[in-house]
């Protein structure tokens, strides 16, 4: 059994900011999975599926981002839990948007909602990492991650969940390659005609037209003047 955990601030204000995009993946894995409706537990929102055989529990904190460790902490010491078992998916500002990765343990690189998780249940849980790209300069950042995702950023950002969705049994099995894979094909689809590089699945080239036969030559026509017509022409 693992805890997933999406961090995001509650409340309609927040819904579709930067730093909620944890929340987003959640949300978007329970409603394709057929988790049953949230309920209020363990200082947050939580719902409890399968993906086959593959028990999940889904947890969205409501702590506010800075002490996300409580819920957290909370609800592994309640499934009995070792933070191995537990992934977290949080907004990443140093890699691209749509840019996805796995990984597990690590430091918490200033992230506030990391930073608490840290405190409560130490660091050698997993991470996947949601790529949102940065501002440009540190000072922005805080506005950045508080503001709502732009209308032009939507469709990455849609192909993302939609992938991380797509791919969750497989993270949820622990096949992190298979997960990612999920993900970009949903971001960065093959182009028409691909089959995802197996040469032996790729379309067959079209024959080449072969050039038009040459007309054959044709005989020459009967003479059919009579001698005194071939006479008379002869000296004309």
């Amino acid at each position: 059994m693992l805890l997933f955990v999406g961090l995001g601030n509650p409340g309609a204000k927040y819904a579709g900011n930067r730093h909620n995009i944890g929340f987003m993946a959640l949300e978007q894995i329970a409603a394709d999975h057929g988790f049953p409706p949230w309920k209020s537990r363990f200082n947050g929102q939580i719902t409890e599926g399968r993906f086959g055989s593959d028990r999940a529990i889904l947890l969205k904190p409501e702590t506010f981002m800075n002490l996300s460790g409580q819920s957290v902490g909370e609800a592994m010491r309640y499934y009995k839990l070792e933070p191995q078992d537990v992934i977290v998916f949080h907004d990443e500002l140093d890699l691209a948007p749509g840019k996805l990765r796995v990984k597990q343990g690590g430091g918490h690189a200033g992230h506030n909602g990391l930073r608490s998780i840290h405190q409560h249940i130490g660091a050698e849980y997993g991470r996947v990492r949601l790529g949102i790209g940065h501002p440009g300069h540190k000072d922005k950042v805080a506005s950045y991650v508080l503001n709502d995702f732009a209308k032009a950023e939507q469709g990455w950002l849609d192909d993302m969940m939609r992938g991380i969705s797509d791919g969750a049994p497989a993270l949820a099995r622990g096949d992190n390659a298979k997960f990612q894979n999920a993900v970009a094909l949903r971001v960065n689809p093959p182009r028409n005609g691909s089959t995802g590089g197996d040469p032996s699945k790729k379309p067959k080239a079209k024959p080449e037209p072969k050039p038009a036969a040459a007309p054959e030559p044709q005989a020459p026509a009967e003479d059919t003047r009579t001698p005194l017509q071939k006479l008379a022409d002869k000296f004309r």
